[in-house]
């Protein structure tokens, strides 16, 4: 069973809300925006880092604007779902700074990876000195991306206000 999320008050709901859309708004626009004078305000915020709710506040770049054009789903079917060969798996690909998400999958394929890179090129680079060097790796299919319809950071929280 899954864990439970945790239990926030609506004015928290509304800060992460926010924050979501922009974490760099200063504690006193975000206070006035979620209806909170700046000491609740801030004590909350600090309050949804010290639980871990909020992990870390990052600068969302854009690809295009950095020449990174192509963006590739690679699914991953190893010859054996082993811990050893999971685990290699995961510890080869954890630090390619090219592959920007990837899911341990049920179904056809083992894994599921997001990745970005200038060019076909670079992708075949990318496949030829490293995916296939992985031991393990028995199947690698690729589907590149022709737009991007929906692309956002922030986890819906509606399930929480109920």
């Amino acid at each position: 069973m899954p864990a439970k999320p945790v239990d926030l008050d609506p004015a928290s709901i509304r800060i992460l809300e926010h924050l979501q859309q922009d974490s760099e708004v200063g504690i006193g626009d975000l206070a006035e925006a979620v209806g909170l004078s700046t000491s609740p305000c801030w004590r909350r915020v600090a309050d949804l880092k010290a639980k871990g709710i909020i992990r870390r506040c990052v600068a969302v770049a854009d690809p295009q604007a950095l020449g990174l054009h192509v963006n590739v789903f690679v699914h991953v079917s190893l010859e054996k779902q082993t811990q050893a060969a999971l685990q290699a798996f995961d510890d080869a690909i954890r630090h390619r700074p090219e592959v920007m998400e990837c899911y341990l999958m049920s179904g056809e394929a083992d894994y599921l990876l997001r990745v970005v890179v200038e060019d076909l090129a670079q992708y075949q680079r990318l496949i030829v000195d490293h995916l296939t060097r992985i031991p393990g790796v028995a199947k690698i299919r690729s589907s590149f991306a022709l737009g991007q319809v929906k692309y956002t950071t922030a986890l819906p929280l509606d399930h929480l206000k109920e």
